[in-house]
């Protein structure tokens, strides 16, 4: 697969990575109140098989359940092939507590070291959101010069950070993540269990399937939307399906959308920005 300098971290990444909260917790859109979450020897052959297609950036953290302690489990024997990304809560005025969160990290682990650490948060807020990483947030963590690496949302319907961090961050060369490409699976055809209150989101998504030429296509569009350009460095799969992630990672094999393709998503606007955050989703 092929990789890319993730800015000054200088660390060489696949251009899809994994993201493992769906291995820790039921998470995403439910079909019927369905958990998603896969057991602990599907999570095991999950997590192997993406170091074997070639993904090397394996992204997780404190938040996510059992996550670590399974991918501890899993990987200890494959340390060596991958880059690990993990996250604390921010604790303001207590740097031992973020000490304690990370020690608890790599005994869960299974490992001495995390190659990336960040922190669960959005920069002007001290309660941590593991949903979000709003652009403000992310062009002051940008601007700060206290961050190496940042993780941002972007999907075709999120495109937030095209007016001004994508640039910043490859300006300034700091490595860029994005995560919620699918926007917690609403770019798939997974949408129409989105509840009645979201029904402009599943609106906006209705008009990129038109686009895209089927509900089916949509993550095919959102990840070859999302991880063909020089910045973001790699794409997040979050995911707890193998098939999912080979889909994704074909998807990727087929290069950039066309110039028509792309200017088409970018004429479609959810006008609400809190819908673009899955936190503010209801639950029903």
């Amino acid at each position: 697969m092929r990789r890319k300098r993730l800015g000054r971290t200088n660390l060489q990444v696949s251009a899809l990575s994994l993201g493992t909260v769906e291995i820790g917790l039921d998470y995403g859109i439910s079909e019927h109140g369905e958990a998603h979450r896969p057991s602990e020897a599907e999570a095991h052959e999950l997590l192997h098989f993406a170091l074997d297609r070639g993904i090397n950036l394996i992204d997780t953290a404190r938040a996510y359940g059992n996550a670590e302690a399974i991918i501890g489990r899993a990987l200890q024997t494959r340390r060596s092939e991958y880059i690990l990304a993990s996250k604390v809560m921010p604790q303001p005025g207590a740097p031992s507590v973020v000490r304690a969160q990370l020690q608890e990290s790599l005994v869960a682990l299974q490992t001495d070291h995390v190659d990336i650490m960040m922190i669960h948060s959005r920069a002007e807020q001290t309660e941590p959101d593991r949903e979000t990483f709003a652009p403000t947030a992310a062009m002051r963590a940008i601007e700060c010069g206290w961050f190496d690496c940042i993780e941002v949302g972007y999907s075709p319907i999120d495109r937030r950070i095209e007016t001004r961090v994508l640039e910043a961050a490859e300006t300034r060369d700091v490595g860029l993540i994005a995560r919620s490409v699918l926007l917690r699976g609403a770019l798939s055809e997974r949408f129409t269990f989105l509840p009645d209150a979201l029904d402009p989101l599943k609106r906006c998504v209705s008009e990129l399937a038109s686009i895209a030429g089927s509900v089916q296509k949509l993550p095919e569009f959102a990840y070859r939307y999302v991880g063909n350009g020089p910045v973001p460095h790699t794409a997040l799969v979050g995911t707890a399906s193998k098939a999912e992630l080979a889909a994704c990672i074909n998807y990727l094999e087929l290069g950039p959308l066309t110039a028509e393709q792309i200017s088409a998503i970018q004429n479609v606007h959810l006008e609400d920005e809190k819908l673009m955050n899955p936190g503010n989703w209801p639950h029903n």
